[in-house]
């Protein structure tokens, strides 16, 4: 039975590590080429499934019927993610990423989005997902096609499901475009400047009172990077701050910070499954999210026993 129902974008990545990221018009060296599956409901379904086990994760995505989608597939089935809900679109490629990554961990995505775009709202009534959707605890919404955000968020809130919602790129097209969907969300979560762009601010009691106005009973998470994240709105008399682990405190090292994010989010949704408090699940995200950015691989959280070394680690600092 699946427990986490994830949506969104599925990309192959193709990772370019340099030095430092080359200013407008420089050429910059690539010290090395890495190529490997990513897209950001995807990260965030196998982050969830290596906490849950085999099978407690669906993905509802689209590829296209080529060699990437083919490989994108396997490598789902090999991390233990239900992709029977994975539309496969003809005469379309699967969806691309070009990531550069200085040696500081930072990066520039470079995203064609190709047969991402294809999942369509009527898309989540194929049997198929449909079976899926409904037999959820938890729906991870991250940046599948507006249309069908509102449509996954509509249908696994009237099923009493914890809705997530992470709108990536359509963030851009304001408050206003994203209010019927914010309806059915139980957690709106973006980092400090996707907030500050969307909202003109992101201070936890401006964000709290500007969301109440969408819906009264919607938390913000805030995610702040290597500071930790905050989690306000829904009714908290003060916002909740969560840090970052101390990585240099625990002798790692930070090598990218590609996908921190998607492990985060797959973390908190993973132990909202499982029962924990908002505070907990948070905490574990935090742990998540700072584990992979010591992985240069994107898709580098960690297995539920690394997790739980890490936070007795961090436990051991305070």
């Amino acid at each position: 039975m699946v427990d986490l129902v994830c949506c969104g974008a599925i990309n192959w990545d193709i990772n370019l590590f340099m030095e430092r990221l080359p200013r407008t018009g420089e050429e910059v060296p690539v010290g090395e080429i890495q190529r490997v599956s990513g897209g950001t409901a995807a990260n965030v379904s196998v982050a969830a499934a290596r906490l849950l086990g085999p099978g407690s994760v669906a993905f509802i995505g689209a590829l296209g019927r080529d060699r990437i989608g083919e490989m994108q597939l396997a490598i789902l089935e090999e991390e233990g993610v239900d992709h029977k809900g994975v539309l496969m679109v003809d005469d379309e490629e699967s969806g691309q990423a070009y990531i550069t990554i200085g040696a500081r961990g930072e990066n520039e995505i470079h995203t064609y989005f190709g047969a991402n775009l294809c999942l369509t709202r009527q898309c989540l009534r194929d049997p198929s997902r449909l079976e899926r959707i409904e037999g959820a605890k938890v729906a991870v919404i991250m940046d599948p096609p507006l249309e069908t955000a509102e449509g996954l968020a509509e249908m696994s809130s009237a099923g009493g499901a914890t809705v997530i919602w992470d709108p990536g790129v359509y963030a851009e097209l304001g408050l206003e475009a994203l209010s019927p969907t914010l309806r059915y969300v139980d957690y709106f979560i973006l980092n400090h400047l996707e907030y500050e762009n969307l909202m003109g601010t992101n201070d936890p009691g401006e964000v709290s009172d500007i969301l109440s106005g969408e819906n009264s009973k919607l938390k913000a998470i805030i995610k702040r990077g290597g500071e930790g994240c905050v989690l306000c709105g829904g009714g908290l008399e003060e916002p909740i701050g969560v840090g970052a682990v101390p990585l240099e405190r625990l002798g790692r090292k930070v090598v990218n910070t590609v996908g921190c994010g998607d492990a985060f989010l797959g973390a908190f949704a993973a132990s909202k499954v499982l029962g924990y408090s908002d505070v907990d699940s948070l905490r574990r995200g935090c742990a998540t999210g700072s584990f992979k950015a010591t992985r240069k691989e994107t898709r580098g959280g960690p297995t539920s026993y690394e997790l739980d070394e890490l936070l007795l680690e961090w436990e051991g600092l305070e």
